[in-house]
């Protein structure tokens, strides 16, 4: 179940929200004035999350080492679009 609390909550029920966090592997989506504000993971999903981008990133810098092309960000972000948009 999606876990959303106010703000307020980080300080006043940190260790209920330290269990959602750490023992059950759930995010927890922080409001303030009603609008998300932040979201609260554990070490261990934040690094899955990373894991990927940054293997993503070197393979990106090596590819750049091996050759001159480079492409503007409209460039990058329409390829992007094109195969997000091809996927539904």
């Amino acid at each position: 179940m999606i876990q959303i609390r106010p703000v307020s909550d980080l300080r006043n029920k940190f260790p209920e929200i330290e269990d959602i966090v750490v023992r059950e592997g759930q995010p927890v989506y922080l409001t303030k004035n009603g609008y998300g504000s932040m979201v609260v993971l554990s070490l261990e999903k934040y690094a899955e999350l990373m894991d990927d981008v940054e293997l993503k990133l070197d393979e990106a810098d090596k590819e750049a080492e091996l050759t001159d092309i480079r492409y503007t960000h409209d460039e990058v972000f329409s390829r992007v679009r094109s195969r997000i948009n091809a996927r539904k």
